[in-house]
């Protein structure tokens, strides 16, 4: 069985192995640019991979192969079947490989680097059963910063052989963020900003926060100008006031699109908080339901 890696891996852990038989890379780059009333345009990151893309990596498109196409929200889980199909094609869940992932950057013109798209293909990696995955830190944005090496040829991997089992235990559905509103062993986290917490943006269909949700924002776990990740310490520190940090507790993670809390919901597992679930509904389901309660402000 091979050693198990990080779950997030610098710059230079990676380009010491790019020429490593049992590495697998993926670019899972989306664009997700916030226009000025409030909405956003969602873009495969296709294009860019094919201008230039770490050596060696793979593109997921998890904008259109790897969401629902039968759902009304955006970015919700595929059928297993065509989550595995996708990355065996792509090369992706022998047991003796491992996996990392890198995107460009969570928002177009916003200063944040946090990983989230990464992040949010290898939890639905992790959903589906698959091991031995890490996040790339600072992302894409970061490597180039640091001259690292470039290629605009394709590359591919042998077709893998997907054993992993499905683990629900990572997945929270509406039913289960209602039902913590009364159950003081769920902490519930809000992964968005501070404005949309507060309910001073119009980015969803109501405004304001689930009743009983902390927020952490996504966005503060790496120093925007190194984009490298804040040291453990200073991660709980994000997370202290919320409870998430009690051992006894459960931990459900939810942002706009289930995106943004798949990082979270890393973070948090990077500092051993081990039982956490995110909500993939999140608030695009969340506020288009007017019989759920949303309430606005700090608290």
């Amino acid at each position: 069985m091979m050693d198990k890696i990080p779950l997030i891996v610098s710059t230079e852990w990676l380009e010491e192995r790019l020429n490593d038989r049992k590495l697998r890379l993926i670019d899972a780059t989306t664009f997700m640019k916030p226009l000025q009333d409030g909405q956003i345009t969602l873009t495969s990151g296709k294009e860019s991979y094919d201008l230039g893309h770490i050596p060696g990596a793979v593109y997921a498109d998890l904008l259109h192969d790897l969401s629902n196409p039968a759902s009304n929200l955006p970015f919700t889980l595929p059928e297993r079947d065509v989550f595995i199909e996708h990355m065996t094609i792509l090369g992706i869940g022998d047991e003796d490989t491992y996996t990392v992932i890198y995107d460009q950057g969570a928002l177009v013109g916003v200063p944040v680097t946090d990983p989230q798209w990464a992040a949010r293909l290898r939890w639905q990696l992790k959903y589906e059963g698959s091991e031995n995955i890490a996040v790339l830190e600072g992302g894409l944005q970061k490597w180039k910063e640091e001259v690292r090496p470039l290629s605009i040829e394709p590359s591919t991997y042998p077709k893998a052989d997907f054993k992993g089992k499905r683990k629900d235990e990572l997945l929270a559905t509406m039913e289960d963020v209602i039902a913590s509103m009364k159950d003081d062993s769920v902490i519930l986290i809000n992964s968005l900003s501070p404005e949309d917490f507060r309910g001073e943006t119009d980015t969803y269909p109501r405004k304001g926060h689930i009743p009983g949700s902390a927020n952490v924002f996504f966005g503060c776990h790496a120093n925007p100008e190194t984009k490298a990740i804040l040291p453990n310490e200073e991660l709980r520190k994000n997370f202290e006031e919320t409870g998430a940090l009690e051992p006894d507790k459960r931990v459900i993670t939810y942002c706009g699109g289930g995106i943004a809390a798949t990082w979270n919901a890393l973070i948090l597992e990077q500092i051993g908080v081990k039982n956490v679930a995110v909500y993939d509904g999140s608030m695009n389901e969340w506020a288009s339901r007017d019989d759920l309660p949303l309430v606005t402000g700090s608290k």
